[in-house]
């Protein structure tokens, strides 16, 4: 059995303490209260109402400047780590005096080279230190649940072709008992075609019902984390030379993202205390899927590119590795939150006493937009997606609690820091886009007296200006992300790539419809404690599930059958 970790680092279950209880109600509080307190000021004052308007709008415009200059550094930053060779660096590693030397004349006509000179000197220097390339191994645990063939073949098929070395790589497959018989037999179908592929391949059966977990992936990749950490022990296998890569069904590695993964591990000293967050592209299918979701999954991109040129504020989101021997000693992931990656980063940071960090890997990992068989299945999976993810707020009563009693064990200030930042984070979620959209006809709307007050009868004037001066960030977005689209596969026209730039004027829409409720509703739920236990998957169609599904349906119920959407055939 894996020894348990000595401090507690679970989400309750059931009833909570009267403190957690208060904390979770905070967020939906701060954020519900910010409407709220922006009508009454209309009541009471509209000059007063103005001006707590125009503070948020400035601190809008703020963010909105801010993230314009990281999302040209960051995109910038993506391009140029992709064509560096991360295979022949990782192998400077093994010799470091002679590829020094080989490389000093080339210092900075490469991304990155001068750092990469540096680390060559300090490992020459300090050798014990630094584990050679050749004595490290990576292992990936592919979670699933239902999906089918056609999702997890192609992402198995990737960890094949990408240029770390197979032998080194140990590739478990970890789906779900309550996946049914369909995902047993994909599971034994792609044990057959991957066996022998690297130095192990396996599959790992999560069993239903195991007490004391949620139902979700948190408890599926650990499960799968302890049978690896049994094969370890037979192969004995050092865990501080393992790092675990974890990957959704859909998540495709960039050809380098192991070599690359493996040299920031051996470079870093304190390895045993960062996970390493690869940037995570939804760009795997952004042809096929209906419009509003080729925009959240934009935005999506883009904040992930963003989020990695601010590695203070980094946190474990989707896809990240990290050191087995810290997870073994963690007891692995969480087996009661349903946004098991967020949460990890809070996990790890108390129980390694704040000395704890996330290290930005400026490599792609791709995924899938969301897409279902119908447009009506496709809108509820999206906003199904963002409420999961915004349910991360569930996150605040845990950080609370954990630095504001005798259960810290962590710096207070920099944790006080933290706990900042993620509460700012997901109350920004939930109101900022609906306040800059109608708050300026706000006290207009509810106090008559507000049209003989100079500075609020102009509000909606000085509200659109602010829009517009923010709308420079949104035009880089789209300038860059047409630069970042994947080929335009044959069976759409050119006039497609034109519905790719008008798409963006669905901008505002999607932020309120999605981002914005499913923020809200993430709060509510754990205002009146009505808690998420259930990971909702999102259903991973591809073109040929959809044409399978069409199919079935033309068979059984014929007059039913809508057209295709979003589609167009040579």
């Amino acid at each position: 059995m894996t020894k348990k970790p000595s401090i507690d680092l679970e989400i309750p279950l059931g009833k909570r303490t009267p403190m957690y209880r208060l904390f979770e109600m905070v967020p939906a509080v701060i954020t519900y209260g910010a409407f709220i307190l922006l009508i009454i000021l209309s009541f009471v004052s509209p000059l007063w109402a103005a001006i707590y308007l125009l503070i948020i709008l400035t601190s809008v415009l703020v963010r909105a400047v801010r993230v314009a200059f990281h999302t040209i550094l960051g995109h910038r930053r993506l391009m140029l780590a992709q064509k560096v060779d991360w295979a022949a660096r990782l192998a400077d590693l093994d010799t470091p005096e002679e590829a020094y030397n080989r490389h000093y004349s080339t210092a900075g006509k490469q991304f990155g080279m001068r750092t990469h000179l540096e680390n060559l000197r300090l490992v020459q220097a300090d050798s014990a230190s630094f584990p050679k390339p050749s004595e490290l191994y990576n292992m990936v645990i592919v979670a699933a649940y239902n999906e089918g063939y056609d999702v997890l073949q192609p992402t198995l098929r990737t960890l094949t072709k990408v240029t770390y070395d197979a032998q080194r790589m140990i590739v478990a497959l970890a789906y779900e008992e309550r996946g049914g018989e369909e995902m047993e037999a994909t599971a034994r179908r792609l044990e057959k075609e991957f066996k022998g592929k690297f130095k192990e391949f396996m599959i790992i059966k999560h069993p239903r019902d195991l007490p004391d977990e949620v139902v979700g992936k948190g408890p599926n990749i650990s499960y799968a984390g302890e049978r690896l950490k049994e094969w370890c022990d037979k192969e004995k296998l050092a865990y501080k030379n393992v790092i675990i890569t974890t990957l959704d069904a859909d998540n495709r590695p960039h050809a380098a993202y192991f070599d690359y993964v493996t040299y920031e591990y051996i470079i870093n000293i304190d390895r045993k205390h960062l996970a390493y967050q690869p940037i995570a592209l939804f760009l795997n299918n952004i042809w096929d899927v209906p419009a509003p979701m080729r925009v959240v999954a934009t935005g999506n991109t883009f904040w992930n590119i963003i989020s990695s040129m601010r590695p203070y504020a980094m946190r474990n989101f989707a896809s990240h590795s990290q050191s087995m021997d810290a997870l073994v000693e963690m007891n692995f992931w969480s087996r009661r939150s349903i946004v098991e990656d967020g949460h990890h980063f809070w996990r790890s940071y108390f129980y390694f006493n704040g000395n704890y960090s996330v290290h930005p890997v400026y490599i792609p990992v791709y995924q899938d937009a969301v897409l279902d068989n119908t447009y009506a299945k496709t809108f509820k999976a999206q906003f199904i997606q963002l409420r999961r993810w915004m349910y991360g707020v569930s996150d605040i009563a845990f950080i609370a609690v954990r630095i504001f009693t005798r259960k810290r064990t962590v710096p207070f200030w920099p944790a006080f820091v933290w706990f900042i930042r993620a509460l700012d984070g997901y109350v920004t979620a939930g109101c900022m886009a609906i306040i800059v959209a109608v708050g300026g006809w706000v006290p207009l709307l509810v106090n008559p007296d507000a049209y003989n007050d100079m500075v609020a009868h102009q509000l909606p004037d000085v509200v659109s200006m602010f829009q517009r001066v923010a709308l420079l960030g949104l035009i880089i977005i789209v300038f860059l992300s047409m630069r970042m689209l994947p080929p335009r596969p044959a069976r759409y026209k050119r006039t497609k790539t034109v519905w790719m730039v008008l798409q963006w004027v669905l901008m505002p829409l999607t932020a309120i419809g999605y981002l914005s409720f499913a923020a809200l509703n993430s709060q509510a739920r754990l205002f009146f404690g009505r808690y998420l236990v259930k990971f909702d998957v999102t259903t991973k169609a591809t073109l040929e599930s959809r044409e399978l599904a069409r199919m079935e349906k033309l068979k059984t119920h014929p007059s039913q059958l809508k057209p295709r959407f979003g589609r167009r055939r040579k």
